[in-house]
């Protein structure tokens, strides 16, 4: 008989411990009604080989592998390539670091609802209790989720896929979960909040807001990017918005990868102020049917004895911006102009340059 309920994780370079201990938990359930779906999003050689072995020890898992490396962190996007592949009428959006209480599953078939978008109380552990093996029922939990947090949730598939799913712009982390909410209501779905018991709890792990950073990291970040997302969720809700994304749910393949990893011309760029305007403003819009890559470098001469001589004789000298400065513009353009292309864009380890390549 064919599973009704498919549970959903997005994974991408994440200890191979946390997965266990969540996929332990399914492997215990009283209700055997579903399966598996989990989605690396581009996770690097090592990662994807060691979740690949770990994964294996569960039957009723199904890996699939997006090439998104070199690319920044979307949950939405990672969401949505695993919502195009849901065959069941139903899906639970989890995540890695969850333990299911024994009865989820079978919680889940008693309340799933084609008119409802159900979401649910969640305990979380601090790091000690994190690290133990025991029963559901003996871990210490210090806190619960209210209602608002909304990140682990059961729908009905359809409408998710009526909506064109998650909203694709939202890149690192925020808002995505409180936005499908917003969006399904006005799509006419029912929200419940599921709070008569703690059907799961959340191993520690540090939150992405603390690891924002106003210095530029090889781990690709955007300083305030969880307000951008903010802003984009409070937009979507005002305007009542439903379908946000024309194109949603495209998993990247290895020839997409090979096709901009085997790109070998590069265009050095300086990042003086009216370089990268002119790149970011019209350069990089003009671009049609071609691949362009391009590397960022700082200018050799920015400290030179003639340029600081210059400067302060109040002579005009060329103005620059940081690196992280471009990073943070560079980053922000692709999410909001060019997600859906074929891209690869990283931070040298010793952060001094940063390459850029896309096909258009």
């Amino acid at each position: 008989m064919q599973n009704s309920l498919t549970i959903l994780y997005v994974y991408k370079d994440k200890d191979r411990s946390r997965v266990s201990k969540s996929l332990l938990s399914l492997q215990n359930q009283t209700n055997v009604d579903f399966n598996v779906l989990f989605i690396d999003f581009g996770s690097n050689t090592t990662f994807s080989e060691q979740i690949q072995s770990e994964l294996k020890n569960f039957d009723f898992v199904k890996y699939q592998y997006s090439y998104h490396q070199n690319k920044p962190w979307s949950r939405a996007k990672a969401i949505n390539i695993g919502l195009k592949l849901v065959e069941t009428e139903y899906v639970f959006v989890a995540d890695i670091d969850m333990i299911f209480k024994e009865n989820f599953v079978s919680t889940l078939h008693a309340i799933k609802s084609p008119t409802k978008s159900i979401y649910f109380k969640v305990g979380f552990l601090n790091q000690a209790a994190s690290e133990k093996d025991t029963s559901f029922e003996n871990y210490k939990i210090s806190f619960e989720s209210q209602a608002g947090a909304q990140g682990l949730s059961l729908f009905p598939t359809q409408a998710l896929k009526d909506i064109h799913g998650f909203d694709e712009f939202l890149h690192f982390w925020g808002a995505e979960d409180e936005d499908i909410h917003n969006r399904l209501k006005t799509f006419g779905l029912e929200e419940i909040f599921y709070n008569q018991e703690v059907l799961m709890v959340h191993q520690w792990h540090e939150i992405y807001r603390k690891a924002e950073s106003s210095k530029l990291s090889c781990d690709l970040r955007i300083n305030a990017i969880s307000k951008i997302n903010q802003a984009r969720l409070i937009y979507n809700k005002v305007n009542l918005r439903t379908i946000v994304n024309k194109k949603w749910g495209e998993i990247r393949t290895k020839h997409d990868f090979e096709t901009l990893n085997n790109h070998s011309e590069t265009i050095k760029i300086i990042i003086k102020k009216e370089n990268i305007d002119h790149f970011l403003f019209s350069e990089l819009p003009s671009i049609q049917n071609q691949i362009i890559s391009v590397e960022f470098i700082e200018d050799q001469d920015k400290n030179s004895l003639k340029r600081l001589a210059k400067k302060w004789l109040k002579k005009s000298v060329p103005q620059y911006y940081s690196l992280k400065e471009v990073n943070d513009a560079v980053l922000l353009h692709i999410i909001s102009f060019y997600h859906n292309y074929n891209y690869f864009y990283k931070v040298s380890e010793d952060k001094k340059s940063i390459k850029f390549r896309i096909q258009k």
